[in-house]
């Protein structure tokens, strides 16, 4: 059952707890995979040839159901809390255990890859899923090896992932039904009662999270990376989901290193992944033409709707959720780094849809204002995409990617620092979201505009032109930029009602204050220095 030529290991299996299973189909094909689900009536193909399936009761992640389990390895070195929350080892052991007895007599679908593309940094992963698309999804997501590799290849970590398994929250010590957990101490992570795929993804990224600052150096980043025409030309993107950070990368005319996920060592950016992970609500060829061209067979559309009477995928529907997606490789890009590998970056980018209208479209930061910005992970949810919100609201989520970080946020911010001081990166802080008022009132900041804005910051065209300083946030932001109105640079000009700007402005100024609050005992003078002035007289 096997399309690279690993055959089904008993023994393999065994270690797993899992002999008793019916079948164990070992790499199946992409379209051996698309042939199951469909067979198995838990997807369809949508016109353009990309598999459409549902995730279930899930579809988003479940962050207060993602445990880490507290051992003599971890505990004195994770950062617990609401984030990373503890679990118990018996506890895990037990609940494996009634995994492998739900799986017995069961099909199950077995997967090898490993992520981080710089060889120095593998990390073999063999995935166990019950579903085919699920294990379609990781043949998408992950770095798959050659035929070759296949003959020898030895797991660092598992995953056992199993949808239709239900925890018992009493008996088990989860919170519900549903769980994500990490067992660093055995290398294994357990998934159960969720259909969301993006589980299994942010799984092993929470694993490299811990282990390549801790134990290689190496800073993991939550951002997307691309390289331009010159070798040395790297450009990163960090932003939290919504900001722009898979658009932004997948520019036709630089080379994609990633959209996600990526590792910072001495002299390489590296992808972690093998595929992309992309919002789909309200796609449109015009908007994003490479992540549209990408829909196609070998892809999984995930929670979409059809246009009545056919398979026309409706973009617009968010009739099931906000969160529809679509995985696919990478190479289903047509303008990737191969290797997707690139060297230090020149820029970084700090991506925020600032629903309030009040930061500027781009502004280059110094270095304290760069830790500031970074460790404070600044983005806004927009009234109406969840019930309930009826106005913009403030997020922070420290170095753009705290739900994935074991390790305390200051960790990975010293790195940083370090590493865009010592290579003189330039770093700017880019606003996707609204100008000219606020969410209701102004306009979303046109995606060419903000293009247009990136490409001159990466050719240099930024450096000459005059800069105006922001009399709240303090952010030196151009007066100039080809191919963009000048009126909407100054976000304060952008406003008709300029006393409601400066009202604005004080408020957000204040969350962000109020925010950084837990982190300035571990902050320098510099990053002390870069917060923003509630000082705006109105």
């Amino acid at each position: 059952m096997n399309e690279y030529g690993k055959k089904a290991n008993g023994a393999d299996l065994a270690a797993l707890g899992l002999g008793n299973v019916e079948t164990a189909f070992w790499n199946l094909s992409p379209a051996a995979l698309v042939e199951d689900t469909i067979l198995r009536d838990q997807g369809t193909l949508a016109d353009s040839g990309a598999l459409a399936i549902d995730t279930g009761e899930f579809t988003g992640r479940s962050p207060k159901d993602r445990f880490i389990v507290c051992d003599s390895n971890t505990e004195d070195f994770v950062w617990w809390g609401n984030i990373n929350i503890k679990f118990e080892s018996e506890k895990f052991d037990l609940l494996y255990d009634k995994m492998c007895a739900y799986l017995s007599g069961k099909d199950i679908y077995v997967r090898d890859v490993y992520a981080c593309a710089d060889p120095k940094h593998r990390l073999n992963i063999r995935v166990v899923n019950e579903y085919p698309w699920s294990n379609m999804f990781v043949y998408n997501m992950f770095l798959r090896p050659s035929e070759e590799e296949l003959t020898h290849f030895a797991p660092d970590w598992t995953i056992l992932n199993a949808p239709g398994f239900v925890a018992d929250p009493e008996k088990d010590g989860t919170r519900s039904h549903n769980f994500a957990i990490i067992n660093f101490t055995k290398r294994s992570i357990i998934i159960g009662g969720t259909g969301y795929t993006g589980e299994i993804k942010k799984g092993i990224f929470s694993v490299l999270n811990y282990i390549l600052p801790k134990e290689k150096g190496v800073l993991s980043m939550h951002c997307s990376a691309n390289i331009g025409n010159e070798q040395n030309d790297t450009a990163v993107f960090f932003g939290l989901s919504g900001t722009g950070k898979t658009t932004l990368s997948a520019d036709p005319n630089r080379r994609l290193i990633g959209d996600d996920e990526h590792g910072w060592a001495d002299n390489t950016v590296f992808n972690f992944e093998g595929g992309c992970y992309a919002k789909t609500i309200d796609l449109t060829e015009e908007k994003e033409p490479q992540i549209f061209k990408a829909i196609r067979f070998g892809s999984i559309l995930e929670n979409i709707a059809f246009k009545e009477g056919n398979t026309e995928v409706d973009y617009s529907d968010c009739s099931k959720t906000e969160n529809t997606r679509v995985s696919y490789p990478i190479h289903h890009i047509d303008n990737i780094a191969e290797p997707s590998v690139g060297v230090t970056p020149k820029n970084i980018f700090f991506l925020t849809c600032d629903a309030y209208g009040v930061l500027p479209p781009i502004s280059k930061l110094n270095a304290g204002q760069a830790m500031y910005h970074f460790i404070s992970g600044y983005t806004a949810k927009v009234a109406g995409t969840e019930a309930g919100v009826t106005e913009p609201q403030t997020v922070f989520s420290a170095c753009f990617g705290a739900p994935f970080l074991p390790l305390h946020p200051t960790e990975y911010a010293k790195m940083l620092g370090k590493k865009m001081q010592t290579n003189n990166v330039n770093v700017w802080l880019v606003n996707t979201g609204w100008s000219g008022g606020a969410y209701g009132t102004g306009s979303r900041i046109k995606l060419r505009y903000t293009r247009a804005m990136i490409t001159a910051a990466l050719n240099g065209q930024l450096e000459d032109v005059t800069f105006h300083q922001h009399q709240v946030f303090g952010l030196s932001y151009p007066a100039t930029c080809p191919e963009v109105p000048e009126k909407i640079l100054d976000p304060r000009n952008s406003w008709d009602d300029k006393a409601a700007y400066d009202l604005k402005a004080n408020t957000l100024a204040e969350e962000f204050i109020r925010n950084f609050d837990q982190f300035s005992d571990n902050a320098d003078e510099d990053i002390l220095k870069a917060a923003p002035k509630v000082a705006v007289k109105i």
